[in-house]
């Protein structure tokens, strides 16, 4: 098998080779469950759903790892809004993103470890940062000092002197440098904590997929997947606190993202409200039109999500059922060896599905 894949980590198309021959360890950024899907989730769910398939389809035994983020300032703000508590929140939420995820036909996991039941790890690796000078503990918390990792940026292609620029310490925070990240926090009144060497608290976003991932791929796992919008900082930082406390190995060897899913132009985003819900537009569309929907763009690309865009998907999936339809009875031939040689060119370049289809 012949694969080229486009590394975020060196901006081009490199060959694929993994690790250990035959297998593949994948780890993709899973929900922050705050509130309900948007489409936007949906599309990052069905290019790595796809991409897991076709590297199953070849041949290859893959450990595919999702991550639950059920501890965040989000979830927090958002219980706090609500008079709930965080588990609430977060268990709501969960429960649109699995219905959302089973409607589309996206494979379950082979792991989903939660954030919530991970502490013990991500304390581990935060005290090997502070045992080799990465990170330091101020006021109850603990950054980490983005200035002892001399790589820092090469994922994101960010330069420290461009970070600088409007870098700033907010009010609260303990940190020795704005352009530091936290850790650990420290406990506030009403939040959820655990105890730690630093006091109670929680750890901080970009820790817990470093921890998890070495878990369960160890390092040097093969490939990383996420969002486009993920890049930086919160991959970044991952990249930075996972080498930082094991330099012997890349924390990862291929970076892979998707492109947003746009409405009227604007980047669909919780934060400013400017979704479409995904249970919705599985209610609107027929499911499997919407994972089609996703796909018939490359998934590195931005894709804009219209009523047009929709009724077009339908009525392309119509085809393809009509199309189904008339072919009656068993295929008694072997299928054709070009037209499959054509189909792994087109998904060995980048898994290109739209070409594909």
């Amino acid at each position: 098998m012949s694969l080229k894949l486009y590394n975020t980590m060196g901006g081009e198309k490199q060959d694929f080779e993994p690790l250990v021959p035959d297998q593949v360890t994948m780890y993709v950024c899973g929900p922050t469950v705050q509130t309900s899907p948007h489409v936007g989730h949906g599309r990052a769910a069905v290019v790595f759903d796809v991409i897991r398939r076709y590297l199953e389809w070849e041949g290859f035994e893959v450990t595919y790892v999702q991550n639950v983020t059920d501890v965040d300032d989000k979830i927090i703000n958002a219980a706090a809004e609500r008079g709930v508590d965080c588990d609430s929140v977060a268990a709501a939420s969960f429960a649109e993103f699995d219905e959302g995820y089973r409607k589309l036909g996206v494979k379950a996991p082979t792991i989903e470890p939660r954030a919530t039941e991970h502490i013990p790890e991500m304390i581990d690796m935060i005290e090997s940062l502070i045992a080799s000078d990465h990170a330091y503990a101020s006021g109850g918390d603990v950054y980490f000092s983005v200035r002892s990792f001399p790589d820092y940026g090469k994922l994101s292609g960010r330069r420290i002197d461009e970070l600088e620029s409007g870098a700033r310490i907010d009010p609260g925070e303990h940190k020795h440098d704005p352009l530091d990240f936290a850790l650990w926090k420290a406990a506030k009144p009403g939040e959820p904590s655990w105890d730690s060497p630093w006091g109670p608290g929680r750890p901080g976003w970009h820790i817990e997929c470093s921890a998890m991932s070495r878990k369960y791929l160890g390092g040097g796992f093969d490939i990383h997947a996420g969002g486009i919008d993920l890049i930086f900082p919160h991959h970044e930082n991952e990249v930075a606190q996972a080498e930082a406390a094991h330099p012997d190995a890349p924390f990862c060897r291929y970076w892979l993202h998707n492109g947003m899913v746009n409405l009227a132009g604007e980047k669909m985003a919780k934060s400013t409200g400017h979704v479409v819900g995904l249970l919705d537009a599985l209610e609107t569309y027929p499911p499997t039109a919407v994972r089609l929907f996703y796909l018939r763009t490359h998934y590195r690309k931005p894709v804009e999500f219209t009523p047009e865009a929709m009724d077009d998907a339908v009525a392309s999936l119509e085809r393809l059922w009509a199309f189904r339809r008339r072919v009656t009875g068993p295929v008694e031939a072997s299928p054709d060896e070009q037209l499959i040689d054509r189909f792994r060119a087109v998904m060995g370049d980048d898994f290109d599905v739209a070409g594909a289809l």
